[in-house]
């Protein structure tokens, strides 16, 4: 059989699509073997477990098979760093499936170029449609029992797959497992050696003991990473991710039969907000991990994330898409207290408010607005924005940028984490 035009690699291994189900089964029956006589490393597929070969001749290790979901659309200035990353780490057994959503900067040219034969890398071209749907088609495609998702413009530590392995292995009931992270610039200076509570708004509400119900010192588990007071957490965090997304995305790793229950990405969540419905509804399966400690380099500061007016209000809207249906469905089993879910929908209707008034959009502020303050009525600043709102556009943005130069020079910061 030979691969399609839009993906390349070595025939029967990469153009081989395996999937008998909606995420990509093993199919025993369509599984080739490969000869190990011309590589110094090679694989051949089993049925769910793929074995490595290794340099002693006839001597054979199991290690698992993890599969790299790496989405991308015009980053041909940085997909390399992502991609070497992932083939350079530590735990050799990958599968990298390189998802181009509609490139239109020469990615497939560079990726053909660099990698077409490296065996571990698949690339797939479609058309634009969305990260959620890139996200996708990669899920329809893995093989590995399990499943670890990188960003185009972020770069994984060497050892960051061994370190989830093990610890996954050391709590078997844990279906995902992330991990703080590090921000770095454009130009790869780091800027924050630990930047997830800073980044994601709703760690305000709890400490990680709150959060989880076991802990371990990670030493105990592993020697990776060497800081000594790493530890390794476990709970069941369905209520807390109520209050907004804890899980950054390309730090994770889940199990393939967790992925199985949970599903795709929510396709209709094209522009934002596709990350956080997937891991509430992983949290909402079952046990979760995580490890503080940082096993990624996450890059701010570009254009393309999602901080203009335009994309806000398409993060707000999807946000609140999101909680309210499992708020007004599942409040028995939500364990927050009554002001907690007060507060977050009050949050949420603000935001979207805030979103509709920067892009002029007075009528519908005014809506979201009251509505968040019918929620939770001491609100100063949700105030001042109703006030804002009711004003004429040129002395609202005026109002607007008083407020954030004040709160700025009160070390209150002026602008929402995109992570919520």
């Amino acid at each position: 059989m030979s691969p399609p035009d839009n993906v390349f690699g070595p025939p029967g291994y990469m153009g081989q699509k395996l999937d008998t189900g909606p995420v990509g089964q093993h199919n025993r029956n369509q599984a080739k073997s490969r000869s190990c006589s011309s590589r110094k490393d090679s694989f051949y597929l089993t049925s769910k477990v793929v074995y490595a070969r290794c340099l002693s001749p006839g001597k054979i290790m199991e290690t698992p098979l993890v599969s790299v979901v790496l989405p991308t659309y015009n980053r041909a200035y940085c997909i390399e760093r992502a991609v070497n990353s992932a083939l350079d780490q530590t735990h050799h057994n990958v599968e990298i499936l390189l998802i181009d959503d509609g490139s239109t900067d020469g990615t497939g040219e560079l990726v053909a170029e660099r990698y077409r034969n490296e065996p571990r890398l698949r690339y797939i071209h479609q058309p634009n449609s969305g990260v959620s749907v890139a996200r996708n088609t990669a899920l329809r495609e893995l093989r590995g029992d399990f499943v670890a998702f990188l960003d185009s413009d972020d770069v994984w530590k060497s050892w960051k797959l061994e370190l989830q392995l093990a610890c996954l292995k050391q709590v078997p009931h844990a279906g995902m497992i992330w991990t703080e992270m590090e921000a770095i610039d454009s130009k790869g200076n780091l800027l924050h050696e630990l930047y997830l509570r800073e980044y994601y708004s709703a760690y305000k509400w709890f400490s990680n003991e709150q959060l989880f119900t076991e802990e371990y010192p990670l030493p105990e588990i592993t020697a990776l990473p060497r800081e000594q007071t790493a530890r390794l957490y476990v709970g069941n965090l369905f209520s807390p991710m109520i209050m907004g997304n804890l899980v950054h995305t390309p730090t994770t790793m889940v199990r393939r039969d967790r992925v199985e229950k949970v599903g795709f990405f929510n396709e209709r969540l094209r522009r934002s907000g596709g990350d956080f419905d997937f891991h509430l509804r992983t949290c909402r399966v079952g046990p979760v991990a995580f490890v503080n400690a940082a096993t990624i380099q996450y890059r701010i500061g570009d254009a393309d994330q999602l901080t203009s007016p335009q994309n806000s209000i398409h993060s707000a809207r999807n946000f609140l898409a999101t909680i309210r249906p499992l708020i007004d469905m599942e409040r028995d089993n939500i364990t927050l207290p009554p002001y907690m879910i007060d507060a977050v929908l009050a949050e949420a209707h603000q935001w979207l408010g805030e979103a509709h008034l920067k892009l002029g959009e007075l009528a519908e502020a005014r809506g979201q607005l009251a509505f968040s303050l019918r929620q939770q009525a001491w609100q100063p600043r949700t105030w001042s924005l109703l006030f804002a709102a009711w004003l004429p556009p040129r002395q609202a943005a005026s109002l607007r940028s008083f407020y954030r130069t004040v709160r700025e020079q009160a070390g209150l910061g002026g602008t929402r984490k995109n992570g919520r």
